[in-house]
């Protein structure tokens, strides 16, 4: 049973001639519970741990690396 597709009621389904240019949208008021300096706020916060994370995990990965230079000359 198949059913049929809705349109909006702007659009010419099955017309030859082209569509209307879309109007333009409506200004609309900024969130109240997101502002725009609070997100981007958060976002630099993200970058922030974004880059401490991976400079922390070098550092675990430089002294792993370093405590085991002096064993690779044990297999002799």
């Amino acid at each position: 049973m198949a059913r049929e597709p809705s349109y909006p009621g702007d659009a010419p389904v099955g017309a030859s001639r082209p569509a209307p240019p879309p109007s333009p949208p409506a200004p609309s008021e900024p969130i109240a519970e997101d502002p725009k300096g609070a997100s981007d706020s958060r976002r630099t916060k993200h970058i922030v741990a974004g880059a401490a994370i991976g400079i922390g995990s070098a550092a675990i990965v430089a002294a792993l690396l370093y405590a085991n230079r002096n064993r690779r000359g044990d297999k002799d």
